[in-house]
């Protein structure tokens, strides 16, 4: 009879201290930063553009993009113009 009681115990326990460890991996894991790579980032569960883009009222837009030591700005004109350009500074 002792044994079946000890057994219980311990299988509880190892069901308790398995669900702590699910919920900690779960928190840990909403709290990652987005990847470098990515052109996004998460916040609040919602996608976020990493880069500042300014449109204005005619529809033209400017974006400027970081990654690392080099900018990327992407422009478009009103008339539907699409430029792209890149600039690296190796010495920052």
């Amino acid at each position: 009879m002792m044994n079946k009681r000890f057994v219980k115990t311990a299988l509880l326990i190892s069901v308790v201290v398995a669900a702590g460890a699910g919920f900690a991996a779960v928190a840990a894991a909403q709290n990652r930063q987005t990847p470098n790579g990515w052109n996004y980032e998460i916040r609040n569960g919602q996608r976020v553009p990493k880069s500042n883009r300014v449109t204005k009222a005619d529809g033209s837009w400017r974006e400027e993009v970081r990654q690392g030591n080099c900018v990327t700005i992407k422009e478009k004109s009103a008339a539907g113009e699409y430029r792209e350009t890149r600039q690296c500074n190796p010495g920052k």
